[in-house]
């Protein structure tokens, strides 16, 4: 049993080497697939370079300066508070709301994010993801729309928040 063991201190989450960020770097894992990294953080980047052109012609005062801005106000705005689930009490299932932890607050958003852009089809993905966050900055876009989704199931389903 001589394998080698890992805990959470031995491999750590580098920030990326852009912007210096965990959170985008966790987020460039996410979107990467079948481990190509270096096509993945392309995809960020050139999202990034084009929500940073988009910021040069915004003439809101109050917009961000920076497209990193964007993605972390992005990221905020689509991270759920609550969410139902299901739970099996006397025989009927009840969809129960409860709260959502800061991990999986951050998770469901990531993976929002990603299911809207890959959804859509015939456009490069960095211009799809670009748009996309830069729409969930604004509280618009799909993200958004499965987060206001989930606010709305957990809202109706207030009634069974003592099953929890």
């Amino acid at each position: 049993m001589g394998g080698k063991s890992f805990t959470k201190s031995a491999v750590q989450l580098r920030p990326d080497p852009r912007f210096n960020d965990l959170q985008l770097s966790k987020f460039i894992n996410c979107i990467m697939v079948r481990g190509q990294k270096a096509t993945a953080q392309r995809i960020i980047y050139d999202a990034l370079d084009i929500i940073t052109q988009k910021l040069a012609k915004e003439t809101d005062p109050n917009a961000p300066k920076e497209s990193i801005a964007i993605f972390k106000m992005a990221i905020d705005n689509v991270k759920p508070f609550v969410e139902v689930r299901s739970k099996r009490i006397g025989g009927a299932n009840y969809q129960v709301p409860i709260q959502v932890n800061a991990k999986r607050q951050q998770s469901l958003a990531f993976r929002w994010i990603i299911d809207a852009i890959r959804g859509e089809k015939g456009r490069p993905i960095a211009s799809k993801l670009a748009d996309e966050l830069y729409s969930a900055a604004k509280k618009e876009g799909k993200a958004m729309a499965t987060r206001d989704q989930t606010h709305r199931m957990a809202e109706a389903n207030k009634a069974f928040a003592h099953f929890a």
